[in-house]
């Protein structure tokens, strides 16, 4: 179910507001398209190998919210097969996650068809990561500023830690990427994260298939 939460910032203006977001916007879209049309190949041949080695669909689809909270669907290559236990219950991702996952993640091949996203406007190349819905209402109405610019499939935290640092540690990084925003800062995130994947870094937490779940920073 989703929360009905209203979005505390809704009078508050985007910081990607004016002429610099219209151009954001537009290079987001020619470099999008661009890179969907040269990854096509590649794109087709990943899916090849999931719906052999996985199984249809070879999508992983998931609803989550974007800009001032409006909900979209994400897209991603699907990583982890439907294994279940005896009582018919999903089993943990780290067991769930095959081979083929594990070097799309590494590569991080699984994010490609988020370029589709990126074109039909739901996310940027840059912004805050697009998390679960149920998280909207276990932030701190600080870490709800996270969404007072798009998302997008690389950010500022992602090239400080990825999914090695602590949530709090990721919505501090989203809040100074919203405050501090600009292409510049835009270009330098983009050049760090060709830079973190050829790396492979800061790709999960030792020892977990996804990133804990964020239960909430408040005592």
């Amino acid at each position: 179910m989703e929360p009905q939460n209203s979005f505390p910032f809704a009078g508050k203006k985007s910081p990607q507001d004016g002429f610099a977001g219209s151009f954001k916007r537009f290079w987001d879209f020619i470099v999008a398209l661009f890179a969907l049309i040269l990854f096509s190949p590649l794109m087709l041949l990943v899916a090849f190998m999931i719906r052999i080695s996985i199984g249809s669909p070879v999508l992983f689809r998931q609803r989550r919210p974007g800009f001032r909270e409006k909900i979209f669907t994400l897209y991603k290559f699907r990583t982890m097969n439907d294994a279940k236990d005896e009582r018919g219950n999903l089993l943990p991702d780290e067991v769930r996650l095959t081979g083929l996952g594990k070097l799309l993640r590494s590569l991080s091949l699984d994010e490609l068809p988020q370029l589709i996203n990126v074109i039909k406007g739901d996310l940027s190349l840059v912004g805050p990561r697009p998390l679960l819905i149920e998280y909207l209402e276990r932030y701190e109405p600080e870490q709800r500023k996270r969404h007072l610019v798009k998302p997008g499939i690389t950010g500022w935290a992602q090239v400080n830690g990825r999914n090695a640092i602590s949530w709090e540690q990721k919505f501090a990084y989203d809040v100074y990427y919203v405050e501090h925003w600009s292409l510049l800062l835009d270009l330098k995130i983009l050049a760090l994260t060709i830079w973190k994947v050829i790396k492979r870094e800061g790709i999960s937490q030792d020892g977990k298939a996804t990133m804990e779940e964020f239960k909430g920073t408040r005592t």
